[in-house]
């Protein structure tokens, strides 16, 4: 069979517009309304939904989002249609929106560029550890308004008054009927003075003069002492890693904060 020029252009043509047609399909989820939505989106919305584990890359899961995605596009034109993009406060979303979206990118590159050491987190485990130390307490307290009260409840705990019935006139709702009990803690959870007054105790030993904290004053009892069940390195690792990755980048915004120009 043989063509004729005419008949080989048209013909030409045609192939040219039918691949065309099908390499926009390939780059092309749907077209809406004669709106092209690409295919990257969908594949960026795979990414990210496989990412966070709520679920696998399967034909339901692309076939859900493309399903989503058209409507998102019908949705959206019809919002410009009717105006709402000019709309002011659609605007200052849109660009607190953009703001966060290139401020996450920098920040995202700059912790691939500076990531935290081994030597870093250790460095923070040894500090922690050594801040927290290797012993808990088991503590009392009992919390007044004045070192007067205070002083007449230790007199009376020396008389042979039971620390827990005393307990119950005590300015912290929260332990007051429960003997003052604030459970088993490390001094580092306290306040330096606070935990001053217990750590030089004896089991069973309440303290022999009223210790003063910011809201009141404590007449404190120790119950008992016990080795602390810290976790291991490897059980904080990923803990201590996020944590010193964002001092980095609050380092990193108050740097920038003081070079710049601000009026």
């Amino acid at each position: 069979m043989t063509f004729k020029p005419a008949r080989l252009l048209l013909a030409l043509i045609a192939i040219a517009a039918s691949f065309a047609t099908s390499s926009s399909f390939a780059q092309n989820l749907a077209v809406v309304n004669g709106k092209a939505i690409p295919s990257s989106r969908a594949d960026q919305m795979v990414k990210a939904v496989v990412a966070q584990g709520q679920a696998t890359d399967s034909p339901q899961l692309r076939e859900a989002i493309k399903k989503d995605l058209i409507a998102r596009e019908v949705m959206m034109q019809e919002a410009i249609k009717q105006g709402y993009d000019k709309n002011p406060e659609v605007k200052q979303a849109l660009e607190n929106a953009r703001q966060t979206i290139v401020i996450n990118a920098l920040a995202k590159d700059y912790v691939t560029k500076h990531p935290v050491s081994d030597a870093e987190i250790k460095a923070e485990y040894d500090r922690f550890t050594k801040q927290t130390g290797d012993k808990e307490y088991h503590v009392r307290h009992i919390l007044v308004e004045n070192e007067a009260d205070a002083n007449a409840i230790i007199a009376k705990i020396k008389g042979g008054a039971k620390f827990e019935d005393l307990a119950k006139q005590s300015k912290d709702t929260g332990t007051a009927n429960n003997g003052g009990d604030l459970d088993w803690a490390s001094p580092s959870s306290f306040p330096p003075e606070f935990a001053a007054g217990f750590t030089g105790l004896q089991k069973g030993q309440v303290t022999e003069k009223p210790v003063k904290t910011q809201v009141g004053y404590h007449v404190i009892k120790l119950d008992d002492v016990r080795q602390a069940k810290l976790p291991s390195l490897d059980e904080v690792k990923p803990q201590i890693a996020d944590a010193l990755t964002q001092q980095k980048l609050a380092s990193y915004q108050e740097e920038m904060v003081k070079k710049a120009k601000v009026q």
